[in-house]
């Protein structure tokens, strides 16, 4: 646990220092030392360190200043800082808690108080991650569809706006592709739900695998309708991938009791290609193109893909 969290020591003493810093290593610690506050903080620059500790009395920027520094900068997460010092007294305590730090050692102080001192940083660095971790699984699931883990229909209207926004500022092609599994009903009806959720979920994650990580993503619309934002892709591009995932959905298998389920699927594919001007498209109008052009595909016979010229 301990390796997690390297050490960041700013003093200007280089006996203290680097007898601060044989005792943290010697606990298993990984310690970068500074011989001032401005030093300590300018290493924050290529290096993240979740606890500090600092001297109050150092040239340049001090300890207390450190502190405040610290608790001003943007950062990846929360650093435990503990102040060390000879000024003990209630209003230096004080003083040195107002400016940010976390805990407070009077020197002289015994090592093993120090070492003490630090497992509760790291007990609250814990913490601090768990909750950290507890947020950010919240956020995804408010997000994405429990069942397949793709985009839900709030992130896509929340979010389709701004990348129609985005096409016309710098007039790149935005396409939206619609599919859906062809027949999907009777997959339920033969195998069950729980079968029909199993060919769901090995159904997305090829379509999440197929697309551009962090710049195309994947809703699903509905039942087992999903819809693809291709951010700066034209008709070509989105036709391309549409075919590629049309062949491996028809080559894969879900096995369930040991009976494979074999499926097809269709797709539609609505592309928008800005024009000079202060025309714009809507979110409701690539959605219902695109749905238009995946009932083609189905009226067509199913398991192709449908596109028309660009629309405008």
């Amino acid at each position: 646990m301990k390796n997690r969290f390297p050490i960041l020591i700013a003093d200007d003493d280089p006996i203290g220092r680097k007898l601060l810093e044989n005792t943290l290593v010697k606990s298993g610690h990984k310690v970068v030392a500074a011989e001032d506050g401005l030093k300590a903080l300018n290493l924050f620059s290529d290096e993240f360190f979740p606890i500090v500790l600092t001297d109050w009395m150092m040239p340049g920027m001090n300890g207390l200043d450190l502190c405040r520094a610290l608790r001003k900068k943007q950062l990846p997460g929360y650093v435990f800082i503990i102040l060390l010092t000879a000024r003990d007294s209630k209003d230096d305590i004080i003083a040195g808690l107002e400016a940010g730090a976390d805990d407070y050692l009077s020197k002289p102080f015994l090592h093993a108080e120090l070492i003490a001192r630090i497992n509760t940083g790291i007990r609250i660095l814990e913490l601090e991650k768990s909750l950290h971790r507890a947020n950010e699984k919240i956020k995804r699931m408010s997000v994405t569809d429990s069942l397949t883990g793709c985009y839900n229909k709030w992130y896509l209207n929340k979010h389709l706006p701004v990348e129609i926004s985005r096409s016309k500022r710098y007039n790149r092609a935005l396409s939206v592709i619609m599919c859906d599994i062809d027949h999907f009903k009777k997959v339920n009806d033969t195998f069950g739900h729980l079968a029909g959720d199993e060919v769901l979920k090995n159904f997305s994650s090829c379509l999440m695998q197929s697309v551009r990580k962090k710049i195309d993503w994947v809703v699903r619309y509905g039942g087992e309708e999903f819809l693809f934002v291709l951010p700066e892709t034209e008709k070509a591009g989105a036709y391309e991938l549409a075919e590629r995932i049309r062949r491996k959905v028809a080559r894969q298998k879900t096995i369930i009791n040991d009976v494979s389920i074999c499926i097809t699927a269709s797709f539609g594919i609505s592309c928008y290609l800005p024009l000079t001007g202060d025309m714009i498209i809507t979110t409701d109008e690539i959605i219902k193109h695109a749905d238009k052009l995946l009932y083609k595909s189905k009226q067509d016979g199913r398991n192709r893909t449908t596109m028309e010229p660009d629309q405008h």
